[in-house]
């Protein structure tokens, strides 16, 4: 069986598992937050970060793009990812742009954990831009739209409902309910998926 290692409160590692429900993959979910003391983490992933995903075969795949592709591959059901190249590439731009907000994100929270005198505003301010920046792109791509790309349900789908529920978790100064009505249609639509509403980051 395949071996999830993740964090449950990580937007990455939730993209994957909304992905494996999608497809209907069985797998273990092992709980990590990659900076407990005796962690294996770079046994893991050489480059330390979370989620990793370990086959059967004992392979390890890692940087979520890269497992969500390889669960899309393995399953004919439920593509989440098209097939045509232009297509493909059109989802995997809402995907980086989603991710990219995650990632900034992030960063806000790691800088807030610094002691005050050691933490730079200017960092935080440039983050923050990505944040706002980044979300308004979300919210003007998405349009009126149903679905994020497209006529059906795919990653670029998972990817922006991740990056909103973070940022719910995380940001939660950025009003961007209020701010992109259509964004919240689409995470209320999005949360009523089984797959989302399983994965619902703890709030403690």
């Amino acid at each position: 069986m395949l071996k999830l290692i993740a964090s449950k409160p990580s937007p990455y590692a939730r993209k994957v598992r909304i992905a494996l429900a999608e497809k209907k993959i069985e797998y273990q979910l092992v709980e990590s937050s990659g900076g407990e003391p005796g962690n294996p983490l770079h046994a893991w992933n050489p480059l330390g970060k979370l989620p990793v995903l370990i086959l059967d075969d004992g392979t390890h795949l890692y940087d979520s793009r890269v497992i969500v592709e390889y669960i899309d591959l393995v399953s004919p059901v439920s593509r989440l990812i098209p097939e045509p190249a232009r297509q493909r590439i059109a989802v995997k731009k809402w995907e980086a742009l989603a991710d990219g907000v995650c990632d900034a994100t992030s960063l806000i929270v790691n800088e807030r954990r610094r002691p005050p005198q050691m933490r730079s505003d200017d960092w935080i301010a440039r983050q923050r831009r990505k944040i706002e920046e980044g979300t308004a792109e979300l919210s003007r791509e998405l349009g009126e739209r149903a679905w994020c790309y497209g006529e059906n349900y795919s990653l670029a789908d998972i990817a922006t409902g991740c990056a909103l529920g973070y940022l719910d978790l995380r940001y939660p100064e950025l009003d961007w309910r209020d701010l992109y009505p259509n964004l919240a249609r689409l995470a209320d639509k999005l949360g009523k998926r089984a797959p989302f509403a399983d994965t619902l980051a703890p709030t403690a």
